[in-house]
């Protein structure tokens, strides 16, 4: 462990070295789509045993691949050796069944649509068929785990896990702590993403969006706003944002990237929750939603992308 990461584990659990919390093995997670295969990977290349779960079998097929795909291409590129790879290959599984990758779970990461009504079904028949110590966290990067916990009966038990996609390449998670959140869930959970070789930060109270999404969407949000009122295109206010705020891609292409139809179900779950028309999603994104011009997930966006 670097000193960086020691750091960090060390400081939220500073005072608090002689309580002990559940080494967390055995890892479930539940949608195998670009955030959901990205997670499960991370795991088992930290030596976890993973279990990827997911009812659309072309979307699990399509991880299987990536899975395969991307240990290649790390033997290839000499970052791992085949043996060490193919230790990972067999450390994670894919499965339509949830029973079975829930089964032996000592942490649940829910990574599927942005959608509550959705999630709390999810989270009651995760309570159902998971073992009585496991934690059920979601990687919701909006929907706050307390609006979530009281479908399950271990709402102590319940966080959010919040990864940045790409969740291979990105470092930050944000472990949240609602109000029904036990410290030693908590706890137990930040140790496990330093585990994973993550960077982890607390929030002590839930807010929406979280500490990363609320300033990007302030950014995001006037971008959109900017070129809804004919003040600049949006390759014009991404060169600039890149240019002058240095930032590695601008808001347009980080729509693409982390995918506009997400952008679009969290502003409508948002306008569905307040009410208020300035949380509606903006015309632009509206359009490009309608057309399935989504980003790199289906090689078109704001912008155009290669297979």
């Amino acid at each position: 462990m670097n000193q960086g990461r020691e750091e960090t584990l060390n400081s939220p659990l500073k005072g608090k070295r002689h309580m002990s919390f559940p080494n967390i093995k055995e890892v479930c997670v539940v949608g195998a789509g670009n955030m959901g295969h990205q997670i499960g990977l991370c795991c088992a290349l930290a030596g976890c045993t993973v279990r990827c779960t997911d009812v659309d079998r072309q979307t699990l097929a399509q991880a299987e691949k990536f899975a395969d795909s991307y240990l290649g291409g790390r033997v290839s590129k000499g970052k791992l050796n085949a043996d060490a790879a193919k230790s990972v290959r067999d450390r994670i599984s894919f499965t339509p069944e949830i029973e079975t990758a829930a089964l032996k779970a000592d942490i649940v990461i829910e990574a599927i649509i942005e959608n509550l009504v959705v999630k709390k079904r999810l989270f009651a028949e995760l309570d159902r068929v998971c073992p009585e110590h496991c934690i059920l966290a979601t990687n919701s990067s909006y929907i706050v785990s307390s609006k979530i916990a009281p479908a399950t009966g271990r709402p102590e038990k319940v966080c959010n896990l919040h990864f940045f996609n790409p969740a291979l390449v990105m470092r930050l998670v944000e472990v949240v702590q609602g109000p029904h959140t036990s410290e030693e869930t908590v706890q137990s959970v930040f140790a496990f993403a330093c585990k994973i070789n993550k960077t982890p930060i607390i929030l002590k109270k839930e807010i929406y969006g979280f500490v990363v999404n609320r300033i990007l969407k302030a950014i995001i949000d006037e971008a959109l706003h900017l070129h809804d009122i004919g003040v600049a295109d949006y390759h014009d206010i991404d060169t600039a944002v890149v240019n002058a705020l240095g930032h590695p891609m601008g808001p347009f292409k980080l729509l693409d990237l982390v995918g506009v139809d997400l952008q679009y179900h969290v502003c409508m779950e948002r306008y569905q929750d307040t009410g208020d028309p300035l949380d509606m999603p903006s015309p632009l994104l509206v359009e490009k939603f309608v057309r399935k011009e989504w980003g790199r997930k289906n090689g078109v966006g704001f912008y155009s992308y290669d297979d």
